[in-house]
């Protein structure tokens, strides 16, 4: 018996060591979410998310640091498996790839230099009035089919945006409620926020089109990643200060 346990346990291990690795793709400038930390290594909600769907399909995970305007790109030539970055499902998107169930919700909002004369979506869209988005997010895609009368500039990063809104060459910067609320909280003499969101979107994985077999087990495991309440945990692991604050202001969390 203890011969058959330990061959079963060897062939278990082979399995376990011979399986291809799981190719995430992710940019990793966007904490808590996406990011490098002081060890060099990737980590955040989203790294902590891709560990656990790799360790549910037994295989391991390699992670692929990709400018966010070319993971879609390397999704589809099969450079990798699947996209974990805060990736927001849209229309545009869908007719390039495929996209598991949802597992967060989030919305698009406003983050404001302290002297600007507007506060809301609609004042915006006003001649005059300069907008900041980052490129190849759908905040650019908003302000394309939503804010013709204002100006608005595509920057290729968060920061780049946060300090044309810091030092007044823009009046405001379209983003998504935790990063906009992140980016108040650490310049509160410059900006201001209003986290009401005007679109509200759903992250997912993105996934080849075609890969049905890698859209079911991604599936399955939100489904049970959410049932067990994890996410709730990387919230509250990642994000405590976050939740309290959007409880306390009546805005619907992400998770």
């Amino acid at each position: 018996m203890k011969m058959l346990i330990a061959l079963l346990f060897f062939h278990l291990s082979q399995i376990s060591a011979d399986a291809p690795s799981l190719r995430v793709g992710m940019e990793l400038s966007y904490p808590p979410f996406e990011t490098i930390c002081n060890d060099g290594k990737p980590c955040g909600i989203s790294v902590d998310i891709a560990m656990a769907l790799g360790k549910s399909l037994d295989r391991p995970v390699k992670f692929e640091n990709i400018p966010f305007v070319g993971l879609i790109p390397s999704l589809k030539n099969g450079s990798i498996d699947t996209i974990i970055s805060s990736l927001t499902i849209t229309e545009q998107r869908r007719k390039a790839i495929d996209f598991s169930d949802p597992y967060a919700t989030i919305g698009l909002c406003l983050l404001l230099n302290i002297n600007s004369t507007i506060f809301d979506i609609e004042q915006a869209n006003t001649k005059g009035i300069i907008i900041v988005v980052k490129a190849g997010t759908s905040g650019e895609l908003y302000a394309s089919q939503h804010l013709q009368n204002a100006t608005v500039r595509n920057l290729d990063k968060e920061s780049s945006c946060v300090l044309e809104v810091i030092q007044g060459k823009a009046d405001a910067f379209i983003y998504d409620q935790l990063s906009v609320y992140t980016n108040w909280k650490k310049n509160p003499t410059t900006t201001k926020v209003n986290l009401t969101a005007f679109q509200k979107e759903h992250w997912a994985f993105g996934i080849r089109k075609g890969n049905q077999e890698l859209a079911n087990q991604i599936n399955q495991f939100i489904k049970k990643f959410r049932e067990e309440n994890k996410f709730d945990k990387l919230a509250d692991k990642y994000l405590p200060d976050q939740k309290k604050a959007f409880q306390e202001m009546g805005v619907p969390f992400v998770f």
